[in-house]
């Protein structure tokens, strides 16, 4: 509530320099969402902003440009893209894997914890960096802890853009009518190959469950890796130089025939002669 009423107080006191640090990391959504309104209203009105966070996503939506620190020092600076893809494939980031020994301290309330989450790489590694052209899996550990409940463990991928790539939740027959008893679990979802575009890709995980629909765990920014192009260029765009634009980079099947002139193509053809 401090932190609330700081930056409802700074917020509304129209400073020529707005300095906001971590003001994300507390409050619900609803909150968070009015804070990123509300700086960008005042980017928009010319004065400046110095946000200070953890949240690539918020960074790359609110900030044209970006510092990285360390302790001090400047590791990078320019634009927020760069510096957040720099930030994520450092050690200073999110790593492909994530556990939480103790159950008072994992993600989760009385129902159900996320103990750990996993990025696989298509050699059975943990996978901080994966090939587009194979699979890469997505591995999330769980303990329930109150039986009745239809359990649903999920992601949400982003790119470093803090645009939603795509979200996946455990919603085959076997499980997704069926009630979870007391104990652990690790499920696993697979992304195929030739689908992801390069880049870093930051996975946020969490715990549902229906009827009603409650979430019982989200862990936002859980993991990070990054996705490059073992070919050295789109196997869907052979012909084409460097990074693919675009959000997804699915190699799609393609159908090419030659079309036979029809007679009245023909005729037209030989009055122009």
């Amino acid at each position: 509530m401090y932190m609330r009423l700081a930056f409802a107080v700074a917020a509304q006191l129209e400073p020529e320099i707005l300095f906001v640090d971590e003001a994300l990391a507390v409050g619900d959504s609803s909150f968070q969402k009015k804070c990123l309104d509300r700086m960008g209203e005042v980017g928009r009105e010319g004065r400046t902003i110095v946000f200070v966070s953890h949240s690539m996503s918020a960074i790359t939506r609110l900030c044209p440009r970006a510092i990285l620190l360390d302790r001090g020092r400047v590791i990078d600076d320019g634009p927020a893209a760069d510096v957040t893809a720099a930030y994520l494939r450092s050690d200073l980031g999110k790593m492909a894997y994530r556990i939480w020994p103790d159950p008072a301290a994992a993600p989760g309330d009385a129902v159900a914890r996320i103990r750990s989450i996993s990025v696989i790489a298509d050699d059975g590694a943990s996978g901080a960096q994966v090939d587009s052209r194979f699979p890469v899996v997505l591995e999330i550990g769980y303990e329930v802890l109150q039986s009745g409940h239809i359990i649903v463990p999920g992601f949400d991928l982003y790119n470093e853009e803090g645009i939603c790539v795509f979200v996946t939740a455990d919603v085959e027959p076997a499980w997704s009518r069926k009630p979870k008893a007391v104990g652990q679990y690790t499920s696993r979802v697979t992304v195929p190959g030739n689908l992801l575009a390069e880049g870093t890709l930051v996975v946020d995980a969490a715990i549902s469950s229906m009827d009603p629909a409650t979430v019982h765990a989200h862990e936002r920014e859980a993991v990070a890796f990054r996705v490059t192009d073992g070919n050295g260029r789109h196997p869907g765009h052979a012909t084409s130089e460097g990074r693919t634009s675009g959000v997804v980079r699915p190699r799609l099947e393609w159908q090419t025939s030659l079309r036979e002139e029809s007679a009245v193509e023909q005729h037209s053809e030989r009055m122009h002669r």
